[in-house]
């Protein structure tokens, strides 16, 4: 049987451990990636989709990740290990353990250098850069910044530094500690510019974008790409929620707290869209920006608005700490395999995987610049990362999560770990991660591959 408390600690509350699991959950994917593609496939058909998959397959797989993390107690790896044991399977369940933390590993080698973007915007938009901008100087600014490897390098590395500092510090002096401000800071910031946006923006047009569906607009593309950023979004199957959850205490009820957490990381991301379209509609900026919606279109908004020097401050801020929250996070896995396979100090850990991590960043940033011609299968290493990871990765590690807690591990064995409110929630939940959950990843699966 597993152990009863992570060697690597424990959160020292329940409120901790939702604010460390949102904080995983909430970040560049609600408030940098959410926007452009709900922008870029149709708005409130989109933002349908997307919410129907967080319940019926985000929130299922949610509750499994952090099954697995509490019923193992230990790094990704060997509680797969541990719990195929039990189980009486075979030990290949061990690869999606190692699968789950590489693909942490490799969303905060891109993670960092967007978060890096946000930070030197942070630092230009209190500086005045962004006064008097149009849709051409900003490009050009962007684009003049992007290719700049050394700038680059150098925001992405501080961000990188912080991260690896943070983690570092360990479980309670490190994570709980920053989170504990850094939450509830981004929240207030991001209320901030919804009543901004609401007295300065186009508000009713952006509303009615965001959750009027258009139903022409609903292809099986639009379907797949809300399937797959549901996973994204609630950072399921990037071992993160399986670590984290290793850190539960044992009297909390998972499905309890899992839906505290699908839900806030929802209203969030709705949150971010409620920010960021107002402004978009009342500059005629374009909804469909693409990764560049925030820093090339945002900026032209902000330096035309009374205050937009303080308010456009205040949002890269809050892209900023959004960012940290998950990076803390994505690596958390990694850093426990670390810990226990090689027996090195935590310390120790966070500086190897700073470094790997740092590495790693090195090929999302020259494919801004230096290798921006260098590409694999039509994709640059950044697209080549973002599409492994949000489309190969995360879904298979869910698909995987769905099918061993619902189909291999004692039913008996998960009843007492989940430890639901009621028995009829327990089993609605039961048969939604056996059936309707693999069933919907395997599409977004099969499509990512080009099979469908």
């Amino acid at each position: 049987m597993p152990v009863e408390r992570s060697i690597h600690g424990q959160w020292s509350s329940r409120w901790m451990y939702f604010l460390a699991a949102t904080g995983s959950a909430v970040g560049l994917g609600n408030i940098w990636k959410f926007p452009y593609i709900a922008g870029e496939n149709g708005g409130g058909a989109f933002v349908l989709v997307y919410l129907l998959t967080i319940v019926f397959v985000g929130l299922p797989v949610l509750i499994a990740e952090v099954t697995l993390g509490r019923r193992g107690k230990r790094d990704p790896v060997n509680s797969m290990t541990d719990l195929a044991v039990e189980a009486g399977t075979g030990l290949q369940w061990r690869k999606l353990g190692w699968l789950a933390a590489l693909g942490g590993l490799l969303i905060l080698s891109f993670y960092t250098v967007i978060a890096g973007w946000a930070l030197r915007y942070t630092w230009e938009a209190a500086h005045g850069v962004f006064v008097g901008l149009n849709s051409l100087t900003s490009v050009e600014y962007f684009s003049e910044f992007t290719s700049n490897p050394w700038s680059l390098t150098a925001w992405s590395t501080i961000f990188l530094f912080l991260t690896m500092y943070c983690v570092g510090l360990g479980v309670n002096r490190g994570i709980e500690a920053s989170l504990r401000y850094v939450m509830p800071l981004m929240l207030a910031l991001l209320l901030i510019m919804v009543g901004y946006s609401m007295q300065s923006g186009s508000f009713q047009q952006a509303l009615q974008f965001l959750f009027t569906p258009d139903f022409s607009k609903l292809t099986v593309s639009v379907i797949l790409i809300a399937m797959g950023h549901a996973f994204f979004t609630l950072a399921v199957g990037a071992g993160s929620m399986m670590i984290y959850g290793a850190y539960v205490p044992a009297n909390v009820s998972l499905p309890r707290v899992c839906f505290d957490i699908a839900l806030a990381d929802t209203v969030i991301a709705l949150l971010a869209g409620i920010a960021i379209f107002p402004l978009v509609f009342a500059n005629d900026l374009p909804v469909g920006g693409g990764p560049g919606l925030i820093f090339m279109s945002l900026p032209i908004a902000f330096g035309q608005m009374p205050y937009g020097t303080i308010m456009g401050a205040v949002f890269f801020l809050m892209l900023s700490l959004a960012a940290f929250s998950s990076a803390i996070s994505a690596i958390e896995g990694m850093m426990t395999v670390f810990i226990e396979r090689w027996q090195v100090s935590r310390s120790s850990a966070a500086i190897v995987l700073g470094m790997a991590v740092w590495m790693l960043s090195l090929g999302t940033v020259f494919s801004f610049n230096l290798w921006a011609d260098l590409t694999l299968w039509e994709r640059t290493f950044f697209d080549l990362i973002d599409y492994l990871t949000a489309n190969i990765m995360l879904p298979t590690v869910s698909l995987l999560t769905a099918l061993f807690v619902g189909w291999v591990m004692k039913r008996a064995v998960v009843e007492q770990t989940v430890l639901a409110n009621s028995r009829l929630l327990f089993n609605l939940w039961y048969k939604t991660l056996k059936y309707v959950s693999p069933l919907a990843i395997g599409l977004v699966f099969l499509a990512a591959l080009g099979l469908i």
